[in-house]
């Protein structure tokens, strides 16, 4: 079996996790392609030793044929996985050694049985949703594709921007806000939940439409099918706004022209039969905590 990984710095408290993930992975007979930053920083904290392995950079020479791919670290840990695997859909567990954990729900103390769960059969696959972003220029270098949500948000300036928005082709609304949010069912419980989204069930066939403090405040989220296309025209007194793809961001004026649409592969991620999602945003979102209690 052909297993890739790839993780972030972590701190030390996490080093006998990592020696069980390594150790039971070897046990197992798996042959590891682990990403080359990220091997280099186990070789030198000295966990690798003996530990045959290949490495790999990014996209451009990800391996076809991986059986699994495993995220060390929290949610941003995962989405640059998903930038490496791309189109391949190579299934992805997240193993959380970062802070909150929506898409790594797997702690580091399951990590022996987790792996047991893995290498059974004990799991299921949920092929999650992803935006894609058409633009007149190539913007995130052929990583056009967000997990979590497209962003268009104004730049370095108190000013807001007004986001003209498209839905296939017809006009929708005019946001003066500080900014525009496409959000994925996963992306729900991101940043588009922080600014008054609603929270979307993974397998739901829909984006959600957000404003970041519009003007207007009668002016609210709204859930459209993600069989629709989008098209922006920003107007701003600032000569430049950001766009952003998950964690990725870029700077572009006001000449650029923005298309989105879903993508056409899908974001494979493993959820174990002992991890249930509605737990995991029980926990996360902190649902039926009471300070009173």
């Amino acid at each position: 079996m052909l297993v890739s990984i790839h993780g972030r710095n972590f701190k030390d408290e996490y080093t006998p996790y990592i020696i069980d993930l390594l150790y039971a992975l070897k046990q197992k007979k798996v042959d590891l392609v682990i990403q080359k930053q990220y091997a280099s920083y186990l070789q030198k904290k000295g966990l690798l030793g003996k530990v045959g392995h290949q490495t790999y950079q990014d996209k451009n020479d990800y391996p076809i044929g991986i059986d699994f791919h495993i995220s060390l670290g929290g949610d941003g840990t995962l989405l640059e996985s998903v930038t490496h695997i791309c189109e391949k859909e190579t299934p992805m567990l997240g193993i959380n050694m970062g802070r909150l954990g929506y898409l790594a729900p797997v702690s580091p103390k399951e990590i022996n049985s987790a792996l047991d769960e893995l290498f059974s059969g004990e799991y299921h696959l949920e092929k999650r949703t992803m935006i894609h972003l058409d633009s007149n220029l190539d913007l995130f270098s052929g990583v056009n594709f967000g997990l979590n949500e497209l962003a268009i948000l104004k730049r370095d300036t108190s000013s807001m921007i007004i986001v003209h928005t498209y839905l296939n082709d017809q006009f929708l609304n005019s946001y003066w806000a500080d900014g525009l949010l496409i959000s994925t069912p996963t992306g729900s419980t991101g940043y588009s939940l922080s600014c008054g989204g609603p929270v979307l069930m993974p397998e739901s066939n829909s984006f959600i439409i957000t404003p970041v403090s519009p003007h207007n405040l009668n002016v609210r989220p709204l859930i459209v099918s993600d069989d629709v296309s989008l098209r922006f025209e920003i107007e701003s007194r600032a000569k430049k706004f950001l766009v952003a793809l998950d964690a990725r961001s870029v700077a572009i004026d006001l000449s650029v022209r923005l298309k989105a649409r879903k993508e056409s592969f899908k974001a494979n991620l493993v959820q174990l039969n002992s991890v249930r999602y509605l737990n995991t945003l029980r926990s996360k979102l902190n649902w039926g905590l009471d300070i009173r209690n």
